[in-house]
This record gives structure tokens, sequence and C-alpha cells, in this order.
């Protein structure tokens, strides 16, 4: 059986799920191709660093907190933006998601050209935020980490993507859900405390 596309959907890490780089994260998937692999951000890791240390010209339009978030442990020493347009039209240097969940509020979501001039694009945006670095898996990799049980598969929102509190985000996605996963929001951080 063929394994969902996965483009617009979020995985959220299992409890079991123990490498440093994943554990309690929050990926927000930005491109799923078959052929090529997945690729997505890491939304639930905030820096301390200010966007405009390392991008000044777009520091004043990202989004609260307007630091840099780690997107991944793939391509660290780049930057990859995620943004909302602020009106009806697609804005110059911004590039919708190929292919997302129909009908969800992530379908206005895209990646921002951070070499488009700031000045003409970041007034257009009504949400910007900005990785160092991304997640990204092989063909058929990501669908068998989720064969194993180390990612939830769930609907996303852009205001996971945009969240103002991103360290309580897994906990807050997963009681969202309802039921099980309601239950597994409460989860202790560290079992052996329990």
């Amino acid at each position: 059986m063929d394994q969902p596309r996965l483009t617009g959907r979020l995985l959220v890490a299992t409890p079991m799920l123990d490498d440093p780089n994943f554990r309690r994260s929050v990926v927000f998937v930005i491109d799923d191709d078959a052929d090529e692999g997945t690729l997505g951000v890491i939304v639930n890791r905030p820096s301390d660093l200010p966007v405009t240390d390392v991008l000044a010209d777009w520091g004043c339009y990202a989004s609260e907190p307007g630091v840099m978030f780690a997107g991944g442990p793939v391509g660290t020493g780049a930057g990859l933006a995620l943004g909302e347009p602020g009106g009806d039209d697609a804005p110059l240097g911004w590039r919708p998601l190929a292919n997302p969940v129909a009908g969800s509020s992530v379908a206005r979501l895209g990646t921002i050209d951070l070499d488009t001039p700031p000045e003409i694009l970041g007034g257009a945006l009504g949400r910007l935020r900005v990785f160092a670095g991304y997640a990204g898996w092989s063909e058929g990799q990501v669908a068998e980490e989720i064969g194993e049980g180390a990612w939830y598969v769930l609907p996303a929102t852009a205001d996971d993507v945009f969240s103002t509190d991103p360290d309580a985000l897994w906990a807050r996605v997963l009681r969202r859900q309802g039921g099980d996963l309601a239950l597994v929001s409460t989860f202790p951080d560290d079992p052996t405390l329990n």
C-alpha cells in the first residue's frame, strides 16, 4: 500500500524516538516526493539568535519570536524560510507548497527566496519564519521510520508553523488530537523521574 503524501503535515516524534536531533520534535513537511525523499523543518526549536543577527534586512519581518529556528541537522549553515502571504496575491519570491493537504490552513504557506530583496517581499508577508538547516529523508526512509513507530503523522495548521510558544508545541499538538495521543502529551520528558 502506498504511503500518503506528507506535504503540509506534521511529523511529531513519539516518546520512543530518542535521537537527540529529533527528540520531542515537531517537523513540518515542506516537500514529500516518492522518488526524491522528504524535506521538512523542525518548528519547535527556537534558538537564542535573532534573525536580525544573521539576515539583518529580514529581521523586521520575522514572526515572534523573531529568532532563527534550528530546522534540522542537515545543511545547518544555510537558511530556509517559510512564509504566508498577507493578502490574496502570491508575492514575488514566495513559492507555494507543492500539493499540500487540500482545504487546510497550510495551503497558504510557501517557501521564501531569501535572495529576493526584503523590501519587495517582506511587506507582502503576513508571517515569516527562518530556519537554519532542515530535516531530510531519502526515498522511503521516513515511511520506514513511521512504520517503526518513531513518528505520528498529524494534521498541521499554519499556527503550528508560526507558533509564538514553540517550546510547548509538541504537547499542544498531541493534546488537540484527543484520545490516546492526548494522554501521550502528558508523557514526562524524563520517564525515570516519574
